[in-house]
């Protein structure tokens, strides 16, 4: 059977959440997989939140493994980060090599992977654009699509390199910016550009901004959605990673990232999946 691995942060109820869903479909049999194990990067006793992550993960009957990021070696993080984060994720893998995972997911992974990692393990993880978008957090993302005056944007999942948020995607779904709600926010917007500029904007309103919210709750809504339907295409070999490359379930390369934008507007227009 298809196996999962998961890294978390464990640092809020959005990441116990994301975890608990993808369980329940797995549970139900919408997805045809089993999780080989949960890595959180916090240890018992370090944060509130974090511990109730791994009591979820013990109500859930998952297998959990911890190693405190924050209590590795912290004088070597101060003084030379980049060697900290390859010796960290080195004893992540040893801790793990004994549980083979066909697809591991980033989710709510508040560190970068050291680029020894992203060789050994396939691992993907969201980023709150389309294939080719901006970079960057979600809210350089969404400012940037704002300054362009774009169209649409989307999610995506993709595949962890040492780059930050530059690995290929793998999947992906787009929604459009304008039309109903959104046209009278554009010109409210637009018309606020003009007046003082972009940046007065960021100043003053910031993500309380009507537009950048609204491209926000559209973009949020789409996250988990991907994330379910991508595992689901992997578990059940409509995708298939080697190394790199994406293939189809013909072992054929898929010529860009796989679109599942149908699939989400459904389960967003009906509420099943």
């Amino acid at each position: 059977m298809f196996t999962l691995g998961w890294f978390s942060t464990g640092r809020d109820e959005a990441a116990r959440e994301l975890l608990k869903v993808v369980w329940e479909r797995i549970k139900e049999g919408f997805i045809p997989a089993r999780f080989a194990y949960v890595f959180l990067s916090r240890e018992p006793g370090e944060s509130p939140e974090s511990d109730k992550f791994l009591s979820l993960c013990r109500e859930l009957s998952l297998p959990v493994f911890y190693l405190s990021a924050k209590k590795f070696r912290p004088e070597l993080r101060q003084r030379d980060r980049e060697l900290w984060r390859k010796q960290y994720h080195e004893a992540v893998y040893r801790l793990l090599e004994d549980q083979p995972a066909d697809l591991v997911v980033l989710a709510g992974y508040m560190w970068v992977v050291s680029a020894d990692l992203c060789e050994r393990l396939p691992m993907i993880n969201l980023h709150p654009a389309l294939p080719g978008g901006p970079q960057g957090t979600w809210q350089e993302v969404i400012w940037k699509l704002l300054e362009d005056e774009a169209g649409e944007t989307g999610v995506m999942m993709h595949l962890v390199t040492p780059e930050l948020d530059r690995g290929p995607a793998v999947t992906f779904c787009r929604f459009s910016i304008r039309g109903g709600k959104f046209d009278p926010l554009w010109e409210d917007f637009l018309h606020k550009k003009k007046e003082r500029g972009l940046e007065k904007i960021i100043e003053e309103e910031g993500e309380r901004e009507p537009l950048f919210a609204l491209v926000r709750k559209e973009g949020v809504k789409r996250e988990l959605p991907l994330i379910v339907y991508t595992i689901k295409a992997f578990a059940e070999g409509e995708v298939r990673l080697q190394g790199k490359t994406l293939l189809d379930a013909s072992g054929h390369p898929l010529p860009g990232p796989y679109d599942l934008t149908e699939r989400i507007e459904n389960y967003l227009l009906t509420g099943k999946w």
